[in-house]
């Protein structure tokens, strides 16, 4: 469930921003992701607070001897977090170790390009009103990441089974993925692979929500930012990379059609329920279900049938009749 994040205390570090890196079992990425933020941000007032999510293989201790050795160590604090709390929980321990007016939520298998905080800071400066600050995310090979999207509905979830275009094109308005370079208006959510978040928008929506171990943590939390007025800007200017498959397995278990994990699923069922409620998760199930019914007609007109994960007719259901429960962290971690 939601925690509050921590008061304000003395003893906390201050500064212009806060960047949280969680590490899990990755400690050269992160420490690569660490030193290149550093780099960037010589001239600015910068926090760099690393999360080592109990990753017990000695990525703590390897961390804590880098920071040692690091000329700016002063700018760097590592946290040792009792269990392994998944995304929200391990950002939600790093945004609350230092007090800053900005807080950016980085993947520990990311670099940021010089002139990443010039940029992303000086939107943020320029519109006070907004809340989330979402940069341009590019690959390794160049390719550049679609990172922001519109919000999940049941009926992208038909778009989603079906895969073929016809169907796509009906119900283009509720396609997820948006075409880049993204328009301010039409993010829903962007990912939080990166995003910066003013503090006093933390302040007022409240930390991540840790019902989610992994996935769909940062659609909720720009859905509840959104119901308290607060939007999404796009800093195409702010740039990264973000190197395939450094700190995750989904995505290669997707390329492969293979089983995702259960946490996926329960964190699938947890965002539907939350933005739609129990009606809106059971007909994005059934229309997910009739669009795969769809992806199969394409046989008749000699077309190949779009693959899905091995078992997600069944494990789409994970958590279908408790939608705020179990999170399926301890059986897949």
């Amino acid at each position: 469930m939601e925690k509050p994040l921590s008061p304000a205390e003395t003893n906390l570090p201050t500064a212009l921003v806060n960047v949280s890196i969680i590490n899990y079992r990755t400690p050269d990425l992160t420490i690569q992701c660490a030193q290149s933020v550093l780099d960037d941000t010589r001239d600015f007032d910068c926090m760099v607070s690393i999360v080592d999510n109990a990753s017990g293989d000695g990525s703590l201790e390897q961390l804590q001897a880098w920071r040692n050795c690091e000329p700016q160590k002063d700018r760097v604090q590592v946290i040792a977090s009792a269990s392994n709390t998944g995304f929200s929980g391990g950002h939600n321990q790093g945004m609350a170790a230092c007090n800053a007016d900005y807080h950016l939520i980085l993947n520990s298998d990311a670099v940021v390009r010089t002139g990443f905080f010039k940029a992303l800071l000086a939107a943020a400066e320029a519109e006070p009103d907004r809340g989330l600050f979402a940069p341009r995310i590019d690959y390794d090979d160049g390719g550049q990441q679609i990172s922001c999207f519109r919000l999940h509905t049941p009926w992208s979830e038909l778009i989603r089974g079906a895969e073929t275009g016809p169907v796509t094109r009906l119900l283009q308005r509720y396609k997820v993925p948006l075409t880049l370079p993204p328009r301010d208006a039409q993010i829903g959510w962007a990912s939080f692979a990166c995003i910066l978040l003013r503090d006093k928008m933390v302040q007022e929506v409240g930390a991540m929500d840790e019902g989610y171990f992994l996935y769909f943590e940062d659609v909720d939390y720009c859905w509840k930012a959104r119901q308290s007025g607060w939007r999404i800007r796009y800093v195409p200017d702010a740039q990264l990379v973000h190197f395939r498959g450094g700190s995750g397995p989904v995505k290669s278990l997707i390329k492969e059609q293979k089983r995702l994990p259960a946490y996926y699923y329960a964190s699938r069922t947890r965002v539907f329920y939350r933005m739609h409620g129990f009606a809106g998760l059971f007909l994005a199930n059934m229309l997910w279900c009739l669009g795969r019914v769809i992806a199969q007609l394409r046989r008749f007109l000699g077309k190949p049938v779009p693959p899905t994960n091995h078992r997600e007719f069944q494990d789409l259901w994970i958590n279908f009749l408790t939608p705020l429960g179990d999170d399926r962290a301890a059986r897949d971690n």
